[in-house]
């Protein structure tokens, strides 16, 4: 009887280590700062540039694991004037614009403060 019910209670630890599993692979865990379960999927709100866009930029990005992730990075692209980014879990890149000239060391810099690493930017 015992066995039994050692069984049962490994059966549920399991079940739940296997579904917190796959919510965190699908980017949808509790994970980088995410809490206690649930990730703060409050987006950034969207940034409206003050003038025409200059300059287009993609950035590639390591570290991003969920959508808090890619709030974090979004916030930080954001924070920099001139600067609009649309930031993309999957695709592991931040599609960025520019209504002024912006370094490409203050991109870089803005998120590896954030966390993240720079793989590559390139002009779009």
């Amino acid at each position: 009887m015992a066995n039994v019910i050692i069984i049962l209670i490994l059966v549920v630890v399991l079940s739940f280590a296997i579904k917190s599993s796959i919510r965190h692979f699908k980017g949808e865990g509790a994970c980088c700062g995410g809490g206690s379960g649930t990730v703060r999927t409050k987006k950034p709100k969207k940034k409206k540039l003050n003038g025409p866009v200059i300059a287009k930029r993609t950035m590639e990005i390591s570290g991003m694991h969920c959508q808090n992730c890619v709030n974090s990075v979004t916030r930080a692209l954001n924070g920099i004037d001139g600067v609009s980014a649309k930031v993309s879990l999957h695709a592991n890149r931040a599609e960025i614009v520019m209504d002024r000239m912006v370094d490409e060391a203050d991109l870089r810099h803005a998120v590896e403060e954030a966390g993240f690493g720079v793989v590559d930017i390139k002009a779009s």
